[in-house]
C-alpha cells in the first residue's frame, strides 16, 4: 500500500512538472520599475538575469510631460524595488504611487550627487510649467555621475535580494570598468575639437553636467523642462548670440520638437548638427539603445559637427 501511494505522488509530481509553465519552478526574478530608459539600462546593467525590469517612460518619451497609464499602475503595484532619478525630474511620480498603491522599495538614483542650479535665465518661470525647482535633473549626462547612479543601483538591487548581493556587486564591478573607458573616449574626442568651436545650441538646457565635466557650452532657449514653450525674446537672443559668439552648430534632440533649433539655424546661419540623445535612449535597434551607445552616439556628433570647417 505504501508503494502505490508513492507512486500516486510521484506520478502526480511529475504531471504537475510537464503542465506547469516554463520557468514556473525557475528562480523568481526581482521585479523592479524604472522611471525612465536610462534608468531602465543601468538597471538591467546592474541586475543581469536575476531582475525583470519594466520602464515608465519608454524609448524616445519625454520624462518632463510625461502621463502615466493604467498600466503603470500595475507594474508599480507589483514592484519590489522602484528605480528613480530624483531632483523633481518626475514631477508626475507621487501621484502614480499614491494610485497605484504600491509597495516597493523607492530608491534615487542621484543620491549623493551634488545637483548643478539650474538656469532660469528663460521666460517659463511662473507659466506653471516648469517642474524641477531650481535644481537640474540632467545629471546623467556626465559619466562620473552615471557612476554614481550604478552603485546606488547595485546597493538597491542588493537590499531587496540580498541573496544575488555578489552578483549585483560583480555585475556593477564590470559596468563601471566600461564607463571608465567610455569616459576616456569622450575626452579623447573632446580634446579633438578645437578650443574655440566647442560651443553650440540645443533645444532645452539638458546638458549642464557634460559642460561642467567635458568644456562644451551649450545654449538653449528652453530650461531644463521641456514643459514651457520658449519665448520669442529668448529665441532672439539665441539668434544674436550665435551670430556674435560665431556658435559652429545647432543640434536636434530626440525629446524635443526640430522646428524651434531649424528655426534658429536659419535665422542665424548655423548649421543643424546630428540628433542627440538627452533624456530618453533611443529604441533598442537605434543609434542609443543603451547610455554607453547614447554617449558614444552624442560625442561622436558633436566632435563631427564641430570639427567640419568654419560656421
Amino acid at each position: 500500500m505504501p508503494n502505490r501511494r508513492a507512486l500516486v505522488a510521484s506520478l502526480a509530481f511529475g504531471l504537475a512538472m510537464a503542465t506547469a509553465p516554463f520557468g514556473a519552478f525557475a528562480q523568481e526574478k526581482l521585479p523592479v520599475v524604472a522611471s525612465f530608459s536610462i534608468l531602465g539600462d543601468f538597471a538591467r546593467q546592474v541586475g543581469g538575469d536575476r531582475v525583470s525590469v519594466t520602464t515608465l517612460v519608454g524609448p524616445d518619451g519625454d520624462a518632463h510631460v510625461y502621463s502615466p497609464t493604467p498600466a503603470d499602475a500595475k507594474a508599480m503595484a507589483a514592484a519590489r524595488l522602484v528605480l528613480v532619478n530624483g531632483l523633481h525630474f518626475e514631477g508626475w511620480l507621487p501621484r502614480l504611487v499614491k494610485s497605484s498603491g504600491t509597495k516597493a522599495t523607492m530608491a534615487e538614483a542621484t543620491k549623493g550627487i551634488t545637483p548643478l542650479e539650474a538656469d532660469d535665465d528663460h521666460d517659463d518661470k511662473g507659466k506653471g510649467g516648469h517642474a524641477h525647482g531650481h535644481d537640474d535633473p540632467h545629471a546623467w549626462q556626465s559619466i562620473a555621475n552615471a557612476k554614481v547612479y550604478v552603485t546606488n543601483i547595485r546597493d538597491a538591487l542588493s537590499a531587496a535580494d540580498p541573496e544575488g548581493k555578489a552578483s549585483y556587486e560583480a555585475n556593477a564591478t564590470t559596468y563601471l570598468a566600461e564607463l571608465d573607458r567610455l569616459e576616456g573616449e569622450v575626452k579623447a574626442a573632446i580634446a579633438r575639437i578645437p578650443a574655440e568651436r566647442r560651443k553650440a545650441i540645443t533645444t532645452h538646457d539638458a546638458f549642464g553636467y557634460f559642460v561642467k565635466a567635458y568644456g562644451i557650452a551649450f545654449v538653449a532657449p528652453q530650461g531644463v523642462s521641456t514643459e514651457a514653450e520658449a519665448s520669442a525674446r529668448d529665441v532672439a537672443r539665441i539668434i544674436r548670440q550665435v551670430k556674435a559668439q560665431k556658435i559652429p552648430a545647432v543640434f536636434l534632440e530626440n525629446v524635443t520638437n526640430p522646428r524651434l533649433v531649424e528655426q534658429i539655424a536659419r535665422e542665424s546661419g548655423a548649421k543643424v548638427g546630428g540628433r542627440l540623445y538627452s533624456d530618453a535612449l533611443s529604441a533598442a535597434t537605434g543609434p542609443a539603445g543603451t547610455y554607453i551607445r547614447m554617449m558614444k552616439h552624442n560625442i561622436s556628433e558633436i566632435e563631427k559637427a564641430l570639427t567640419a570647417g568654419p560656421a
